[in-house]
């Protein structure tokens, strides 16, 4: 992180409010050269009475500011205590990001280079997320120019934002120097916390990345977790740290399957790191963190069953093999009395373990998973003389993450019990919905198994052992 602004002179001047104008005299009614924002930095070059004669590099103006509205601070070592003692205030205050920042960087310019440690970097890291987080949420115009001139503020102190298109929605990112230099120092073990979250935060990965590249940054940010001391933590922050290392170790498992390795100790992790979550102990502002843990988690589960010998299910007259179609592609087949009865390709994840077949060999459901997060069924049926797959999605639309599963059949009925649980419009909602095979519409639905009782009289027991949508 560059702190050059603060390099050229030690008389400097931080303004402290916003839309201060820079005057082309030492008086109101004087023209304004700039108008200058909390954090901006200014060379003092004199005074004449009320006002300070500055210099702004950033800009190239000179001209004159009200002495009262910005703060003459000392670059010398013996002032860093108090720099860093305001930093320490300003650290937690919302809208105060970009002056929280500019301190920080005074003191890291007055400080002895021996008695820098974590702490600077670890303040300056969590404003900037939080202004990160701040330019990523819908605001009103005239908060939106200040959120723009206190970017442009931080950015004159190198600390760098990225911008990611995701389905027409903007989101601003920190790019996390600060937090680099955290763990590259002797911090304490809540200092590490905050920079494994936001070094690790999905939201922030760069949609633009290639299938290996982001293969191995899962895998970094996987390790990179794996080393946070959770024992010298709180209860609310081992959560949140449980629910990181479950929702990253799904990706793991899934890129891994999807490279044809084997992907069940990743999926173990992941499944370990969601059943450790205190959910006594869940802040209010965790939920959702929770959720997507539980949905990501869901989505992988079967990597965790072994796959059965020659593809043999439920029913003996049926089976499904998996085999290679294109490159990067798996072709699903459905056999039957020694034939194949139909088949279908997919660029994902077919988990021919999850294979299950109707009792009377009309149907079979099988869980298939294209994305990191988003697994759908498909359902084998029998139509007439001919077989047909239909898929079943976690949601019918703006697909985010999600799965949908097989949860039992109905006997005596051409019905299936199927739950999802899906996150759409940033909301998650979970289902538990008896669907009519032959179309897949939904006939009954509820938000518990229990509420609906076919679903609760008819559910698979294996199936109620193995999900995580119970949890």
């Amino acid at each position: 992180m560059a702190v050059s602004t603060l390099a050229a002179t030690l008389a400097l001047a931080i303004v402290t409010q916003d839309q201060l104008p820079l005057r082309a005299a030492p008086r109101d009614s004087a023209q304004a050269q700039a108008v200058l924002w909390q954090g901006d930095a200014l060379e003092v070059r004199g005074t004449r009475g009320d006002f300070l004669q500055v210099y702004d590099h950033r800009r190239e103006r000179a001209g004159y500011v009200r002495a009262a509205r910005v703060r003459q601070v000392d670059l010398q070592p013996a002032a860093a205590p108090e720099l860093l003692a305001v930093m320490r205030f300003l650290r937690d205050t919302p809208g105060a990001e970009a002056l929280g920042i500019s301190y920080g960087a005074a003191y890291l310019k007055a400080a002895a280079p021996q008695a820098i440690d974590a702490e600077p970097f670890d303040a300056i890291g969590s404003m900037a997320e939080r202004l990160a987080s701040r330019a990523s949420s819908k605001l009103a115009p005239q908060a939106e120019t200040a959120l723009a001139a206190h970017l442009e503020v931080v950015a004159s102190y190198g600390v760098a934002m990225r911008s990611y298109d995701n389905d027409g929605k903007v989101r601003v990112c920190y790019d996390g120097d600060a937090f680099r230099r955290v763990l590259a120092a002797s911090a304490s073990a809540e200092q590490r916390y905050r920079a494994a979250l936001a070094l690790s935060n999905g939201a922030c990965i760069d949609p633009a990345l290639g299938v290996a590249q982001r293969a191995e940054h899962d895998r970094w940010r996987a390790e990179l977790l794996d080393t946070v001391d959770l024992a010298r933590l709180p209860e609310h922050m081992k959560n949140r740290i449980h629910m990181r290392r479950a929702a990253v170790w799904s990706s793991v498992a899934f890129q891994r399957a999807r490279k044809g390795e084997d992907g069940s100790q990743a999926a173990g992790r992941a499944e370990q790191a969601l059943a450790a979550i205190d959910k006594s102990a869940l802040a209010d502002e965790d939920n959702a963190a929770y959720a997507e843990a539980g949905v990501r988690v869901g989505a992988v589960r079967w990597a965790l069953e072994p796959v059965p010998l020659q593809g043999k299910v439920a029913a003996p007259q049926l089976a499904v093999t998996a085999s290679p179609g294109r490159p990067g592609e798996t072709c699903v087949s459905l056999q039957g009395a020694g034939k194949q009865l139909a088949s279908r390709c997919t660029w994902g994840v077919a988990w021919t373990a999850s294979a299950r077949a109707h009792p009377q060999g009309t149907a079979l459901a099988l869980a298939v998973q294209p994305l990191d997060g988003w697994r759908e069924m498909w359902l084998f049926r029998r139509q007439g003389e001919s077989w047909v797959v239909d898929v079943l999605p976690p949601a019918s639309s703006d697909p985010d993450i999600g799965y949908a599963e097989f949860a039992g059949w109905v006997p005596g009925t051409a019905k299936v019990l199927a739950a999802r649980e899906v996150r759409a419009e940033g909301k998650f909602r979970r289902s538990f919905e008896l669907l009519d095979i032959a179309t897949l519409a939904i006939e009954r639905g509820a938000d518990r198994p229990e509420s609906l009782s076919t679903f609760y009289k008819w559910q698979d027991p294996a199936w109620k052992r193995q999900t995580v949508s119970l949890r």
